[in-house]
Parts: structure tokens; C-alpha cells; sequence
């Protein structure tokens, strides 16, 4: 290799075919000095050609490096790119009538077909709902396959691995406290010990097919009971009621709900004897709360899930975040995924109005399209359910892969923590969990509260699915901190004994 620098000509060699051509020159030249003298320059001639060999092996490395990264990052523009055209395609065949614009490998847009009503008026902005929104693909496949792996209710080892998760977090989680830390942790716990068990008594995987039923008026059009009784289990919200008049759209089964303060003081009534049903208070605990779950066996904890900024609102997406982190496969109903509906509809009483349909309906096609969840709608009735044109499982994961990979390059990550690379904080759980929710002062329904179901459930009962998750993840629980930082996770390792 030569170089030309200023006129001269360096002959780039190996240190050693250097050094004995500088050796012989100093041989022949007459005028030398003595061998004394001779000696110290022949050695700093010696390390002057060593640092120049270095110096050349790092910037071909260097070239080498740079051209090996870009390579890996077409790889995964490619992959990402076939990704975004089965989206794209998705879409036009599952979107009745929206269509996808393809921006780049990660970037799209959905919009909605011509005659979608527009008048939907958004009071926070003080503009009518926009016909198009735009979407980062790699950024949604990142989150939603992060929380398939989370669990979504919170627990005392979170507040205990959490730094000063007592102190600030705990406070921020109990309305009408009146402070803003929990200064007096005897307090914080008074509030929170009535829903707050030891570790997470729902496991990712725990169920293979599950049913998150929304409110919609639309589920009078199509008789899907049946269907919905089928999963493994059923999630729904808030005062939904579940009774033989409406058990044929609805159907019967009752796991899971979704409740907000306004719906806490008829729950009472809308449960009717199912104490088995598991309540998930949507955000904050309150007197309101306390008081209703002293009067019921029920299971009550409360939720730990996220704010989705730029995706749809409302408890009807807050059941889909907790069904995704405990099952397979989520199919949801009562969602109103007519693009060109006009009002409000609930299945069971007047209208209500809500929040703006348009975003969390383009957001739902989304995440449908994205293998996340399947729409089931009276729309689609009528013709069988294929869901062929979907992203396969193989394709969403190496598209999992090229996002991950392609984000760590542009952060200038490298592979780390493997699948715990997002834990910012960790913490371990010992064998003694301490006791199951519930407050040592108890009503007596509420000593007889069926708790044991899931916070004493053998290891061994779980499914096999999500036994081998378990195993794979080396029996740590993932929990996400606020926000929709991937980065932010809180986990915690659990000893095998801790199962027992």
C-alpha cells in the first residue's frame, strides 16, 4: 500500500520487513555514529514503524467495521421493508376501505377512506379529528412485543426494587392521600395492601386465547356469545352488565374487569354474585375504591400499565394492554371498527359520548396488522375470518429483530443484556413473598376472598407455554416504569423456591 503525502512516497510493510530495511541503511551509511549512539535510534525507529503499522490496521478495520454495520443495516432496512409492504397489504384487504402510505421502512400512514365522517370534534385541540395519522412502525412492533412480556399489575417487589418506590411512587398511586411521598409508609400501605399482592399473580403466556369485550352498540348486530364464551378468558370494562338478555352478543363468561372510579360504587350490582371475577382498577386507589372492595370477595389489584401518547385512549385500550401481557392470541369485540359511523353507541344503555374514534380506530387497524390483536366486527361477520393475511409469528419476530438491531446502531448500542437490555432497574425476590392481598382487618367477605386462585398457584399448574417462558427468562419479571421508553423497565429475579 503507498501513500502520497506532500511528495513523499511511504511504503506502508509489516513492522518487520521495516525495520530491517531502516537496519541496513544504518549498516552501509559510512558516517555513522558510534554503536552506543546507533542503538536508542535504531529502537525509536523500530516503535516509530510498529505505531505506523497500528495505525494503518485500525483504519482498515475501521473501513472493515463501517463497511460490515452498513451491510447489517440494509439487512434490516430490507427486512423491515418487506414488513411494512404485508402491512400495507394488511390493510387494504382487513381496513374496510383505509389504505396505507408507505413513508419509509419505518414510518406510514393511514387513511381513512372517502365519506368517513369528519366532523368528530377534539376538544383537548380544538380541531376536528384528522382522516390520517401517521405511525412508527418500528417503534410500535418494539413496544407491543416488549409488553406481551410484562406483567401489568403492581406488587410489592415492584415498590421494593423501584428507588424510593415507597417514598415517591406508591404516593402517586393513592388519590386523595394529601401528600405528595409517602413520608409515612404505614399509611401508603394501609391504602395500598387491600389490592397489593407480593409478585405478579398473572404470568405472560398464562392463557392461550382471550376475549377483551368493549361496550359498543354495535354488538347488537351480531351474535358473537358464543364465540366470546370460547377463549380461555374474557376481559371487560367497567359497568358492562353480563346476563341472559344480552348473553347471546355478549355472552356469559366473566374473568376479568377494567374499572374506573366513576364505575366503583355500582360494582356491587353489576357483579351479581361472580366472585370470582378479577377487578383491575384502571389507575389510582381511593376511598371510593376501599370501600367497595371491603364489601366483595372479589380479587381486586391495580393496574400497572402505561400512557400511550400517540395510540387510542380509554379503558377499552387499557384491557387490551392487560390482556396482551397475560395471552397468546387477543381477539377484540364491541369496539365500533366502522370507519363511517356517525354517534355514539353502547350496547346496554343511551349513548355516551367518549373519546374521539378515529385515532383509536386507525390504531386499532394497526396493531392488527401488526399481529398484535384481531378485530372481530359485524362489519366482518358475514364472511369466515381469515386471518392469513396477517404477519406470521416468524415475520413479526424478525422484524422484532431488525428494529431492535437497527435502533441499538443508531443509539451506537451493542447487543448487551440480550433480552433483558431495557432493565434499567433490577431487584430480586426471596423465597418469603410475604402474605396475599388483603389487610389484616379484613371484613369477614372479605376473608373469604378467592385470592388464593392466583397469588398460590403451583408453578406447575401454569401452562406449559408459559412454564418455558418462565424458564427462559430465568424467572425474572419484567415491569415498566412510566412512559413509553423502551430503555425503562424495572426487573425482578425470582428464586425457584419463591414458587413453591
Amino acid at each position: 500500500m503507498q501513500l502520497g503525502v506532500h511528495g513523499f512516497r511511504l511504503v506502508a510493510s509489516t513492522p518487520l520487513s521495516l525495520s530491517l530495511d531502516v537496519f541496513e541503511r544504518m549498516r552501509l551509511h559510512r558516517g555513522s555514529s558510534s554503536s552506543n549512539f546507533r542503538r536508542p535510534t535504531i529502537l525509536h525507529l523500530l516503535c516509530a514503524a510498529c505505531l505506523f503499522a497500528a495505525f494503518l490496521f485500525i483504519i482498515q478495520s475501521s473501513f472493515f467495521a463501517g463497511d460490515q454495520k452498513s451491510h447489517l443495516n440494509r439487512v434490516e432496512v430490507r427486512v423491515l421493508s418487506d414488513f411494512q409492504s404485508s402491512v400495507q397489504q394488511c390493510v387494504a384487504n382487513r381496513g374496510l376501505g383505509m389504505m396505507a402510505q408507505i413513508i419509509d421502512h419505518c414510518t406510514l400512514i393511514l387513511k381513512f377512506p372517502e365519506g368517513t365522517n369528519s366532523t368528530w370534534y377534539n376538544e383537548q385541540f380544538k380541531i376536528f379529528e384528522p382522516l390520517e395519522y401517521k405511525y412508527d412502525i418500528c417503534e410500535a412492533i418494539l413496544l407491543w412485543e416488549q409488553y406481551r412480556n410484562m406483567t401489568t399489575v403492581l406488587t410489592r417487589e415492584y415498590l421494593d426494587a423501584r428507588p424510593d418506590g415507597w417514598l415517591d411512587y406508591a404516593a402517586k398511586r393513592i388519590a386523595q392521600l394529601g401528600a405528595e411521598k409517602c413520608y409515612n409508609r404505614s399509611l401508603c400501605e394501609e391504602h395500598l395492601n387491600l389490592l397489593l399482592p407480593a409478585k405478579p399473580p398473572f404470568r405472560p403466556r398464562q392463557f392461550h386465547t382471550c376475549a377483551v369485550v368493549g361496550n359498543s352498540g354495535d354488538l347488537l348486530k351480531t351474535e358473537f356469545g358464543k364465540e366470546i364464551d370460547s377463549h380461555d378468558a374474557v376481559f371487560r370494562d367497567n359497568e358492562a352488565p353480563v346476563n341472559e338478555k344480552y348473553a347471546k352478543y355478549v355472552g356469559l363468561k366473566r374473568d376479568f374487569r377494567l374499572v374506573v372510579r366513576g364505575a366503583a360504587r355500582n360494582m356491587v350490582t353489576i357483579l351479581n354474585g361472580s366472585d370470582d371475577e378479577v377487578l383491575i382498577i384502571k389507575s389510582l386507589t381511593h376511598r371510593d375504591f376501599n370501600a367497595m372492595i371491603k364489601s366483595i370477595p372479589n380479587p381486586v389489584y391495580l393496574f400497572q400499565g402505561i400512557v400511550l401518547r400517540r395510540g387510542a385512549k380509554g379503558t377499552g385500550m387499557k384491557s387490551i394492554e392487560l390482556a396482551l401481557s397475560m395471552c397468546d392470541i387477543v381477539d377484540i369485540y364491541g369496539f365500533t371498527v366502522d370507519p363511517g359511523y356517525t354517534e355514539w353507541t353502547r350496547y346496554f344503555s343511551t349513548p355516551r359520548k367518549g373519546h374521539n374514534p378515529l385515532q383509536g380506530r386507525a390504531y386499532y387497524q394497526l396493531l392488527e396488522c401488526l399481529g398484535v390483536i384481531r378485530i372481530h366486527s359485524p362489519m366482518r361477520a358475514e364472511r369466515r375470518q381469515d386471518w392469513s393475511d396477517i404477519p406470521n409469528r416468524e415475520m413479526i419476530n424478525r422484524a422484532h429483530a431488525a428494529a431492535l438491531s437497527l435502533k441499538k446502531s443508531q443509539a451506537g448500542q451493542s447487543g448487551g443484556l440480550g433480552q433483558f437490555g431495557s432493565c434499567k432497574v433490577w431487584g430480586n425476590a426471596g423465597s418469603n413473598d410475604g402474605p396475599i392481598s388483603g389487610s389484616p382487618d379484613m371484613s369477614p367477605v372479605r376473608k373469604n376472598s378467592n385470592y388464593n386462585k392466583w397469588e398460590v398457584m403451583p408453578f406447575e399448574s401454569l401452562r406449559k407455554e408459559a412454564r418455558d417462558y418462565y424458564d427462559q427468562m430465568g424467572r425474572v419479571s419484567l415491569y415498566k416504569m412510566d412512559g413509553n421508553k423502551l430503555e425503562d423497565l424495572v426487573c425482578v429475579r425470582h428464586s425457584p423456591k419463591s414458587e413453591a
